[in-house]
């Protein structure tokens, strides 16, 4: 596979964009045409752009703002060499002509630009640079390889097969780069810094940690391009579909007896005097209850008749002459 000088000339190009920011004409709101978009004469289209972007805020995947080398023809803007291009919301659909297509993620700015050093009759090489977010590359490689150059890392993307490549930039220089399909190109990752090199193998995800490709998360579960469109409507749909949302409030219930008032529940109040008096009640009947009954008076004494030796004695007084 050859490697174009699109590699070695990496952060070149990376400055050459990045100082001519400050130079190029700036296309938003006024760029976007008032009407929608009318069909244009083919002689008024530029010839051989390196990319071409919609600008009307009306169509799904228009951008924000492009900017840098670029003619404004029928509500599309057509990048001749170089650009950038800025989403707002919504994802931004770059097309590539002849080759396929580049999705610029919500609150994501690409900058463009093409190897001029490719021979006439070539495709050259296209360079994509971002410092945050992501983007999505579906296109047909070729002979010069492409590249996507981040604070980080060099990203080239060579034949043979059909990329449809995936970045995303994360906090502390996270990057994830997804290289699905059975026909994934040749990924190739350098670090900027150390020169080491870390290759994606088709329908391999990788996160590489902290900006370092000593730091590798090699089967990364979260997907490295646009975040999923937002559902509007259900603020809430997993808490509905658990029975979690709020219940409808409950009808009155009507008096147990029509026509009668119903009873007013008694506030509840606390007072300690109230609580002390109540206790002090409380326990002199306890203590009345727990002293001992007075014991019940004897029953009166009845005098028993004599028994078997009170008739012996007095037998023998009648006898003697007692009695």
């Amino acid at each position: 596979m050859k490697q174009p000088l699109i590699w070695a000339n990496a952060h070149l190009f990376l400055s050459l964009l990045l100082g001519a920011s400050s130079l190029e004409p700036h296309l938003g709101a006024q760029s976007a045409p008032s009407a929608p978009a009318v069909s244009v004469p083919a002689a008024s289209i530029p010839a051989n752009p390196i990319a071409i972007v919609p600008l009307d805020s009306r169509v799904p995947g228009s951008a924000a703002m492009v900017t840098g080398a670029l003619q404004v023809v029928g509500g599309r803007a057509f990048i001749s060499a170089n650009g950038t291009v800025t989403s707002g919301a919504s994802s931004t659909e770059v097309s590539l002509p002849q080759r396929g297509m580049l999705r610029v993620c919500a609150s994501t700015a690409v900058k463009l630009a093409v190897d001029s050093s490719v021979p006439a009759g070539e495709t050259p090489g296209l360079l994509m640079a971002i410092d945050h977010g992501a983007v999505e590359a579906s296109f047909a490689t070729g002979r010069n390889a492409d590249m996507i150059l981040t604070p980080d890392f060099r990203i080239l993307i060579g034949e043979p097969g059909t990329a449809n490549v995936k970045v995303r930039l994360g906090q502390g220089g996270d990057t994830c780069v997804d290289n699905p399909g059975t026909n994934a190109p040749y990924v190739l990752v350098t670090s900027v810094f150390d020169g080491s090199v870390y290759r994606v193998q088709p329908g391999q995800r990788v996160m590489f940690q902290h900006g370092s490709l000593h730091e590798v998360v090699d089967q990364e579960k979260e997907p490295c391009g646009c975040p999923p469109a937002e559902v509007k409507g259900n603020d809430f749909p997993l808490a509905q579909s658990e029975g979690l949302t709020p219940l409808p409030p409950a009808a009155a219930t009507p008096p147990a007896h029509p026509g009668k008032g119903t009873a007013t529940a008694q506030p509840l109040v606390y007072n300690a005097g109230d609580q002390a008096a109540s206790a002090a009640s409380q326990s002199a009947t306890e203590s009345a209850a727990a002293s001992p009954a007075p014991a019940p008076p004897p029953a009166p004494h009845h005098k028993k008749s004599g028994g078997l030796f009170t008739r012996i004695g007095h037998f023998f007084r009648r006898l003697f002459g007692a009695e």
